[in-house]
């Protein structure tokens, strides 16, 4: 593999935009990768016509939105110090558990507390990405809503910032990320970092492109981006290992390429990676009774059940938009998407015993995302009657691209009521 030297990925990304433009001009697929346009506009009528439970979510949306108003930008160069190759575009993070050893004076080598997140996560890029990534959703979805330009205008100004701007912009790469001081410079797990770009930027994007404040050229230059990362991606060694992951880290590798395929008009690599990689990974990663073995090694093995079944319905979303069904895809024994959730279901009462080791709490407002779509995916009531109970209440979650999705969902299997 060529290696490029500090500044030359910038290059290749802006050459690589004449290119992005062509393909996009050749084709016209879809670019959402878990919401889709029909799913939108019902969401708006709902909250249009005083649905009280939408009308709900889209106040709290509204909420996300205005703080996000106020926030960034953010950029990868405002560390106060240099990646191990001296250049400041480059994204880099320390490993989510990786605690100072408290045996050295200089708490070299950092050692693993699985579930304990660092102290020091804070001191390096990925709460930016993370936080660019929430407030580009939450200021898009607002914008959906509302028809308020100003949502659209401060999410393309935090896009441009991130991805864009030469003074500023991250180049298309994960080498340095969740690294372990004292024992390595990144991980391939790092790159678990940029789900957020996969699951909330790309739908955003397709958001955004109805506004005024989202030009064609914006358009070009971050599909050039997106399509450099999935490069980077298909051919970096650190992504090598990361694909070949068993737990859910193999899974949003693919939630990864397939969204920045369909983002950069690609649909066709992202139905191989779906039709083919993922539905091995369902096999191995769920058994026949719905256990995600996988993850139930984990000091949180009740979160990180619900972030590769998280993994499972993104790609399943994913698929929907390039012809491939993974939500009906099961083993001979019956291993599947489905029994997957519906394994975790009866623990997701807090009163519930749950088996396995949890660290921190559990609670049944983790469904959410995954009801909704279920009930209508499985033609299933039971899914339905079952979210009505969590949603009785106003919602005091996140309100993002698969919250919108699944309530709407549940709204249609209902008829909003």
């Amino acid at each position: 593999m060529m290696i490029l030297r500090p500044g030359k990925q910038l290059a290749l990304v802006a050459a690589l935009t004449t290119l992005v433009a062509t393909a996009c001009a050749d084709a016209t697929p879809p670019r959402f990768a878990i919401l889709n346009p029909e799913v939108l506009e019902a969401a708006r009528a709902f909250a249009s016509s005083g649905n009280p439970l939408m009308a709900a979510a889209v106040a709290h949306l509204r909420d996300e939105a205005d703080a996000a108003l106020k926030a960034g930008p953010f950029t990868v160069t405002d560390k106060t110090f240099l990646p191990p190759n001296g250049d400041k575009h480059d994204y880099m993070s320390i490993s989510y558990y990786a605690w100072p050893n408290p045996s050295t004076p200089d708490g070299l080598p950092y050692l693993i507390r699985d579930g304990e997140p660092s102290p020091d996560v804070g001191k390096y890029d990925a709460p930016k990405l993370g936080q660019m990534a929430g407030a580009v959703e939450s200021l898009a979805l607002a914008y959906w809503f509302t028809r308020d330009e100003a949502y659209a205008r401060h999410a393309a100004d935090l896009l441009r910032v991130f991805f864009l701007d030469p003074a500023t912009r991250m180049n298309p790469n994960m080498n340095f990320a969740q690294g372990i001081p004292g024992v390595d410079k990144g991980e391939n797990y790092g790159i678990i970092d940029s789900v957020s770009l996969a699951t909330r930027v790309v739908d955003a994007v397709a958001i955004l492109g109805r506004s005024k404040s989202w030009t064609q050229a914006d358009q070009q230059g971050l599909e050039a981006w997106f399509w450099a990362y999935t490069n980077w991606l298909q051919h970096s060694k650190l992504a090598s290992y990361e694909r070949r992951q068993f737990n859910n880290h193999g899974l949003w590798y693919d939630a990864q390429v397939s969204a920045y395929a369909i983002l950069t008009g690609r649909p066709r690599l992202a139905a191989d990676v779906i039709a083919t990689s993922s539905r091995r990974r369902v096999l191995v990663h769920v058994m026949p009774d719905g256990r995600q073995p996988w993850e139930l090694l984990r000091t949180k093995s009740w979160h990180y059940s619900m972030y590769n079944l998280d993994a499972m319905f993104s790609l399943a979303s994913m698929g929907e938009k390039v012809g491939v069904d993974l939500w009906r895809f099961t083993g001979s024994d019956g291993r599947g998407l489905r029994r997957a959730l519906d394994y975790l279901v009866p623990y997701a009462a807090p009163a519930s015993s749950w088996r396995y080791r949890q660290i921190t709490p559990r609670g049944s407002a983790d469904l959410l995302p995954f009801l909704g779509v279920a009930a209508r995916i499985y033609d299933e009531p039971f899914y339905a009657r079952l979210m009505e109970k969590m949603v009785a209440a106003p919602p005091a979650y996140h309100v993002g691209n698969r919250e919108i999705l699944s309530l709407t969902d549940y709204l249609l299997a209902t008829r909003g009521h």
